[in-house]
């Protein structure tokens, strides 16, 4: 049995501009959704790993949330490195990879989707895994798809599927870039290249929290009444 990552990154280090005004006076991942910040929403899957939170946007808001919590905070204060900056940032935090990333902008109602994606997970071909939502299914998702999946796994660019925001990513391809900032495409696109970036699709229900007005389609989705 293939031994799954040990450790998570959610990042929450964004300045959320598609969520103002809601974002001026907080970070998007302490936006509540159905009585609870976007980022209780992400950590209530991942019970059981090393736990990493990278900050930067009004970050001692997060901090304090956290505080007397075993979860380290990956500090980005000085600077916004982007997703792939902060997996890098964070890397020492994280351990060996491989690890889980995942956004804190969206809620989930069915399985949890990190044991979905580390029954997957095949380290000997794989050097990402996507997890993907089919795009009729993108609750609240605004434009198109983002990847194919291909009959056995590997995925392409496209427009069937949406990216949830949830992986397993090797880290060591991280030592081959020398900048600071960059987002999580400069570590897929060699793995797409090199046939190496798969996919797995999301059975349950899933919705993207990236504005306002998707606060209330969240809410319905979990079954709350929106306030």
């Amino acid at each position: 049995m293939t031994q799954p990552p040990t450790s998570i990154l959610l990042f929450a280090a964004g300045r959320g501009t598609r969520m103002a005004p809601l974002t001026d006076t907080q970070p998007k991942p302490m936006i509540k959704v159905a009585g609870r910040p976007l980022l209780d929403h992400a950590l209530q899957f991942c019970g059981g790993l090393n736990r990493v939170v990278n900050v930067h946007y009004l970050a001692h808001q997060i901090e304090d949330h956290l505080r007397g919590t075993d979860i380290k905070i990956s500090n980005e204060r000085d600077k916004l490195l982007e997703t792939g900056g902060g997996l890098k940032k964070a890397r020492d935090l994280l351990g060996p990879d491989p690890v889980f990333a995942m956004n804190t902008d969206a809620v989930w109602a069915g399985p949890n989707p990190l044991d979905l994606l580390q029954t997957v997970w095949d380290p000997d071909h794989m050097d990402g895994l996507l997890l993907m939502i089919p795009r009729p299914n993108a609750t609240a998702h605004i434009g198109t798809g983002d990847f194919n999946i291909a009959e056995d796994g590997r995925i392409s660019r496209g427009s069937d599927f949406v990216y949830s925001g949830v992986q397993i990513i090797r880290t060591d391809i991280l030592d081959t870039i020398d900048e600071d900032a960059f987002s999580m495409w400069s570590l897929w696109t060699p793995m797409l290249t090199a046939g190496r970036l798969f996919g797995a699709v999301y059975t349950g229900q899933w919705c993207d929290v990236g504005r306002p007005e998707n606060i209330a389609t969240a809410e319905h989705m979990l079954g709350a009444s929106h306030v």
